[in-house]
Parts: C-alpha cells; structure tokens; sequence
C-alpha cells in the first residue's frame, strides 16, 4: 500500500508531506484548493506524461517521490527482482520534471524508464477517475478481474508457461523445417568433404615432417657427398684436422712455461679437437645409416601434392586442413542431429498441446460461471448506486485461430448499458465520467477481496449524485477500504464522514505568490469539515449536530 508521498515545487505546492495508512481516507477543501494536486503527483510518479507547466513558479524542477509497501504484493517483488532492483518490503518510486521538460524516472533509487514506472505502478495501485487511463478500461485488465474473482490466477499462470513453451517449440520447428531443403544440399557436400578429408587423414606434424624429409630426400646424393668428404678432412689421410689439432696441442704442451695465454690457448685448441672428433663421430653414424630411396622421395612427393591439393580446393594453408575437418565434421553433425530435434520437437508440441487444451478448457468453463455471478451481483450494487437501469455484459469472444494463447481460448470484455434498450457498449465508450466512476466503483467493491491492486484511488466518484446514493457510495468505499486502502477525493459530507482518515487541502494567497497546504484532522476538525460541506461557510450548530451524528454513524 501506499505509506508516504513527497511533492515538491509542483503547480501551487511548495512542499506537501503526506503519511498514508490503511483503510479509507478521504480528501475534502474548498473548490479550487488543490486537492487533485495530490493525485496528479502521484499519476507522475506512476509514469503519467509530463508538462513542465507543472514546474511551480520561480523553481527548477518538480520532485515527487511515492513510497509503498511491497510486503504483500508478491508480483511486484518478483518483478523488481527480476529487474535486480528488489529492496526489502519496500518500493520508492520518484519522478523529477525540469522547468525545461526534461523528465527522469527512478525505482528504488536506480535510473528507470517511464514504461517501468508505469508496470510496476500498475501492480501498487489503481486510480479512478474521469480520465481514460484507469486500468479498469484496459481488456488486460478487465480479464484479471475475472480471473482474480474466479480463483483462477494460479491456473492461467501455468497456462502462460505452456503456451509460452509452444510457442518457443513451433518457432523452432518452423525454423529447421523450413531449412531442412537447404541443410539437406549442404549435409550432401558435407558428407562428400567429411569422407574426402578422413580419407586423406592428417597426422598432427605430419605436413612439417613431410616436408623436412622430402627436403633431406631430394638432396640426398649431395648430402652423402658433402659428409663423406668432411669425414675426411677431419679424420682420413696423413694430414687431416685431427691430426694436425693433436700436433699443435702437443707443441704447446712441451713448454714448460707457460703464461696465461699460451694456457688459455692450449685449452681453446684441446676443446677443438675434442668437438671436431664428436663431429667426426656423429657424420660418420649419419652416413652409416643413410640410404638413397627413390621410392620413398616418389610416395613423400605424392603425398605432400594431394595434401596441396585438397588445401587449394578449400582455399586454406595446408596446416589448416586439420581444424577444417573438426569443423565439418561438428557442422554435419549438427545437421544430422537437426532431423532427431524435429521428431523431438513434434512430440514435444503434442504434449504441450494436450496440456494446453485440457487448461485451457477448465479455465474457460470457470470463467463463464464466474461471469455470470459477477455480472449479477454488480448490477444489484449499481441498483444502490442509482443506476437501476444499468446492465453490465461481459463477453467472452472465443478465439478462431485456434492456437494456444497465453490468456486462453477467449477475449474478455466488459460491456455496459446504462439506459433500457442501449446496446452495451465498452466501458471506455460511457459517456458520463461519473456513470464510469459508479460502474468502476461496483464492480471493485465486488472484485476487492481477490484483486492484486492494494491501493485503489477514487477522484471524485460522487459527482452527479446526492443524498441517500451519495451515502451508499460512503459505504461502498468504506467497507473497499476494510479489504485494503482507498484514496478519495470527494465533495460529498455523507462519503467524507465514512472516512477512516481524513486529510485536508486549503489554499493561501500572497501579494506575490498562491500556495497550498495538507493538513491531517483530529475529531474536531472533522466535525467542522463535514458542518462545511453540509451547510457552506457558516457552520451553525445544527450543521455540527448533524456532522457529528453522521460521523457516529
């Protein structure tokens, strides 16, 4: 419910400060006095459009700031939660209008847009008046009130999930089969380029170690050659490296003194005969195990060509080839697995289906039987509200389509008739703003106890009428309030005195500026507020006699 409500520089408020309870708490002042200053704030912070008329006088900006209590209103804790803007039992909503027209939107403290603040207002409150956006005229709405009134909320939250789910499905399905002709070619070239590369079969390294040996290969007699003959210079002949490397270590050996360099030069000339031996060595074990095979240079040429060739054809590097075949293979697999997903998918949508419909059905029979009722025991509430004559119709239009539908297998419309022989009409087409408000009134009195909304707020719903309706209309409102809270604006003593609360609106004008105040009243001051609205600006003591009998009853 709503707990507190900040307006700040809006129209001709300076600053009004507001605490709200629970129950029915009225609104009164004189005519002019601002009292919808109050409502228009909260339609801003609920996502209304916003003129920066409204901007008081002299000031920058409008600062609105509306608090509710969330505790129990388990759709608008999941739905701020979703949003990762859930904080505790509580929602703050704030809406900020420049004098330039700019606007900004805040839930909870984080940046929001007007679509946002309007979702989440739609679930905290519920505003009656003369004006169209009250959620009452909106089909969504009018099908929730039945389905509320009919228990049914449970139940068409998981019809919501089923049809979602077949939704989802058929996308899917219409997706595949729709490519199927064209995955069916591709899973044909596929297939061809799968078998071409497991056949041709690359090895990890094997393209780089082909390449090293067709190299080794193809120089081979140059490379025996060349190896043989290093043999011997190094080791072959009366005169070849090692002999002569032995020789010199020897003469620098023989000195028998010998300075730093001739030592350092002795070491350097051991390490070389040292090495060209090791090198001695290992040309000769090269050469031992070499073998000229020509056949073997043919098969390497071969097939290093065809692993070229397969390359160009898929116009890539040839050591890209392996990633290619892991690439093709995934691709034709998915394809392969696409016709098992359509078999699924049909089954699936079967099941769905079948639940869909057998929901859907026990839904739509409740609906009609709580049609009936409701439309019934509206039309004896609005008998009471002086509107004898008006009937309320609500159509349920079966849909043709036959598809499952989030909201099941009808439309739901509210229809009325307000004079003998009229066809019913929507409830936006009334003519009368206070007929619509008297319609809107019943029809919440009767819906209370399975509505959502916590909040409702009634602007002026006692317009046109007087008297014993008019203390009807208190009643209604009053005992609206015992199931939650109620908000009213109204000009009628006998709605004012059935008020749990009462809060009053009064203007002060200056030389240079008008401004309006909110004040809360005691038992005494209601007592004078109700003698005002009975007998005008002089209060006699009859008036307050007949206040206080009105307030005791």
């Amino acid at each position: 419910m709503l707990t507190h409500l900040s307006v700040n520089n809006f129209a001709i408020a300076s600053q009004l400060e507001m605490e709200f309870q629970r129950g029915m708490t009225v609104i009164t002042g004189e005519t002019g006095a601002g009292k919808s200053i109050m409502l228009d704030a909260l339609g801003l912070a609920l996502g209304d459009r916003a003129d920066p008329n409204v901007v008081r006088h002299g000031s920058e900006r409008a600062d609105i700031n509306a608090c509710f209590d969330i505790g129990a209103i388990k759709e608008a804790k999941r739905w701020l939660q979703e949003r990762e803007l859930l904080d505790g039992e509580e929602c703050f909503l704030r809406r900020v209008i420049t004098k330039e027209g700019r606007s900004r939107a805040f839930i909870n403290g984080s940046p929001a847009t007007l679509q946002d603040l309007k979702a989440i207002g739609g679930m905290l409150i519920d505003i009656h008046n003369q004006h169209a956006h009250q959620s009452l005229l909106s089909k969504e709405q009018q099908r929730r009130l039945l389905d509320d009134y009919a228990g049914l909320t449970h139940q068409t939250e998981e019809l919501k999930v089923i049809a979602k789910q077949h939704q989802q499905a058929q996308q899917r399905l219409t997706t595949l089969e729709t490519n199927r002709s064209e995955q069916s070619a591709r899973a044909q070239l596929l297939g061809y380029q799968v078998d071409e590369l497991d056949s041709l079969n690359v090895q990890e390294s094997e393209l780089h170690d082909l390449e090293q040996e067709q190299k080794q290969l193809a120089h081979g007699e140059q490379i025996l050659q060349n190896c043989q003959h290093t043999i011997a210079l190094c080791s072959e002949g009366e005169l070849n490296v090692i002999s002569i490397l032995n020789q010199a270590v020897r003469s620098l050996s023989s000195i028998p003194v010998k300075t730093q360099a001739l030592t350092e030069a002795e070491q350097l000339l051991n390490s070389a005969l040292i090495q060209t031996e090791e090198a001695s060595h290992e040309l000769q074990h090269h050469v031992d195990g070499f073998e000229l095979d020509p056949e073997r240079l043919q098969y390497v040429d071969e097939r290093l060509s065809t692993i070229y060739e397969v390359a160009r054809k898929h116009h890539i590097k040839p050591e890209q080839l392996t990633e290619l075949h892991q690439q093709l293979q995934q691709e034709l697999t998915s394809i392969s697995g696409s016709n098992e997903e359509i078999d699924q998918l049909k089954q699936q949508l079967q099941t769905l289906d079948k639940d869909y419909r057998q929901q859907a059905e026990v839904i739509s029979k409740k609906r009609k039987t709580a049609a009936k009722k409701l439309q019934k025991q509206v039309e004896q509430q609005l008998q009471q509200l002086a509107m004898a004559n008006c009937q309320l119709t609500i159509l349920l239009t079966a849909k043709t389509d036959n598809i499952p539908h989030q909201n099941g297998n009808e439309d739901v419309a509210f229809l009325v008739s307000t004079n003998p022989g009229q066809a019913p009409q929507p409830l936006a087409k009334i003519a009368s703003g206070g007929e619509l408000s008297r319609i809107s009134l019943a029809i919440q009195v009767i819906t209370a106890k399975t509505s959502a909304i916590p909040t409702m707020v009634f602007d002026e719903v006692d317009v046109g009428i007087g008297g014993a309706v008019a203390e009807v209309v208190g009643n209604l409102l009053q005992e609206l309030g015992e199931q939650g809270q109620v908000l009213c604006v109204t000009h009628q003593a006998q709605v004012a005195s059935k008020g749990h609360h009462h809060l009053y609106v009064s203007k002060t004008a200056s030389k240079n500026s008008v401004s309006t105040q909110l004040k809360k009243l005691n038992d005494d001051n209601k007592v004078e507020e109700i003698a005002r609205m009975l007998g005008g600006i002089a209060i006699t003591d009859q008036s307050l006699a007949h206040a206080k009998a009105m307030l005791a009853h």
